[in-house]
């Protein structure tokens, strides 16, 4: 991993927008083309594959709203509209266990949404029941079982349960712990709330406890969201995972209860993000990429060192080799050389279950080119380097002529002194490091000016 320089005029020069790459090709792509009948034949392919299962289950209710959010979410405090959803989610987890070889172990389990612990002890109890009737979960706690957890929906009793039913890793929100920026975004949430669930996860011995933090939030200055850093790494989580806000008040309706004028001025942005990363380095946090952070003895540093990272819907991850399955209202997999999704509203997805119907409603097939970039674009996110030579000769290419087109922004590139080429490597450079997303876009043949992303910084 390249040591971090932040130059804040490279940085300026470079900020545009650009996908996240937790997929390639990126779910614009995804087309109605693609149906539940294209799923089946791609779960038909995987089987032969022995490869192991990752099941991530999309639980779509929250208390309140957050105003920041773009997460597919319903907004209730009748805690009655969970039980409706769970019973379609176990019949889809019949049908889908019904496609799959069973016997293949289920290495990587999620829980995200909206908000998983909205759901009672009992339905956690009864959800995890119903997944292992179906599924091969692990007994001996050498998955890696993992939950978003909100702090403000969770206590010691709740941890302590998640910890029996077999999960081991935890994600805390927080976004920042500033009672102005808090108001702002309505999202109220104290430090003791927090350390009293991070704390219970350690009693309990989760393996791994990770705090989500976002900058570029309403009344956030580099003074402020420091303080906020420095409560955070008294609280010592194992990984942390600092994001950009991006406003996009014409697509999520939500973030338009945020002031634009309260927001952070570009300038003020990039002066919290280089503070954020000097405060957390110093403190011992190794840079993984993008907005994530690590201790140096966790999986992910482990990972990284080793080559064996990976990229996924929920970001970094340790499990490369694992067909994904998505469960639930918008959820998205990856079987074999597809990505899937769900269908987005609870009322589409409760038609298709009650129709005896998979709710896959689009994807994307790959072929063999998207393959190819996949994995360039794989490896230069995770690992910041490229082998030219193994990636000629295991696609049986001769990369300069292969990748014609990106050579010139490369070179470009590494005269800004982004990156080093040769005919053998790429290797990312610590300045950078930072702009590894514009990096990745050079080999994305589907960008076009009428996509929509965040900013890359």
């Amino acid at each position: 991993m390249p040591k971090l320089e932040f130059d804040q005029e490279l940085i300026r020069r470079y900020d545009t927008s650009g996908p996240r790459y937790t997929s390639y090709p990126t779910a614009a792509q995804f087309t109605t083309d693609f149906t539940a009948a294209s799923y089946h034949e791609q779960v038909e392919l995987s089987n032969g594959s022995g490869r192991p299962l990752s099941l991530y289950f999309h639980i779509p209710f929250c208390d309140t709203v957050c105003f920041y959010c773009a997460c597919n979410k319903v907004i209730t405090k009748n805690r009655a509209h969970a039980q409706p959803y769970l019973n379609n989610v176990y019949k889809e987890l019949a049908m889908q266990a019904a496609m799959f070889d069973t016997s293949r172990p289920v290495d990587q389990l999620h829980w995200g949404g909206g908000t998983p612990t909205f759901i009672s002890h009992a339905q956690m109890r009864e959800l995890m029941q119903v997944t292992r009737d179906h599924f091969a979960l692990h007994d001996d706690d050498s998955g890696e079982y993992s939950i978003e957890v909100d702090p403000r929906e969770a206590d010691a009793d709740t941890i302590a349960l998640l910890r029996e039913l077999g999960f081991n890793r935890l994600s805390l929100g927080v976004q920042d712990f500033d009672p102005r920026v808090q108001k702002a975004v309505n999202r109220i949430q104290s430090v003791a709330q927090t350390a009293e669930v991070l704390n219970a996860a350690r009693a309990t011995g989760f393996h791994s406890v990770s705090v989500d933090l976002i900058y570029g939030l309403p009344h956030q200055t580099v003074a402020s969201f420091n303080t906020t850093l420095q409560t955070v790494l008294e609280l010592s989580p194992d990984r942390l995972s600092v994001f950009n806000y991006a406003h996009l008040p014409d697509l999520f309706k939500t973030q338009r209860q945020i002031r634009t004028e309260d927001i952070p001025s570009p300038s003020t942005k990039l002066a919290i993000l280089q503070d954020c990363i000097e405060t957390l380095t110093a403190a011992g946090y190794i840079y993984i990429g993008m907005d994530h952070f690590a201790k140096p003895d966790d999986e992910l540093a482990r990972a990284q060192a080793s080559g064996s990272l990976y990229r996924n819907f929920q970001g970094y991850s340790t499990h490369a080799d694992c067909d994904l399955i998505g469960i639930g209202a918008t959820s998205i997999g990856k079987v074999h050389d597809c990505y899937s999704q769900n269908q987005r509203t609870l009322d589409d997805y409760a038609k298709c279950i009650a129709a005896d119907q998979l709710p896959v409603f689009r994807g994307v097939t790959l072929d063999a080119d998207d393959k190819l970039r996949r994995e360039v674009i794989t490896q230069l996110i995770c690992h910041f380097s490229l082998d030219i030579s193994d990636i000629e000769a295991r696609h049986d290419i001769r990369f300069a002529d292969y990748f014609a087109n990106a050579l010139p922004q490369l070179q470009t590139m590494a005269a800004d002194g982004l990156l080093e080429i040769d005919n053998k490597r790429i290797t990312v450079t610590g300045r950078g490091s930072l702009l590894i997303r514009n990096i990745c876009m050079t080999f994305d043949k589907y960008l076009t000016g009428q996509q929509r992303f965040s900013k890359v910084i």
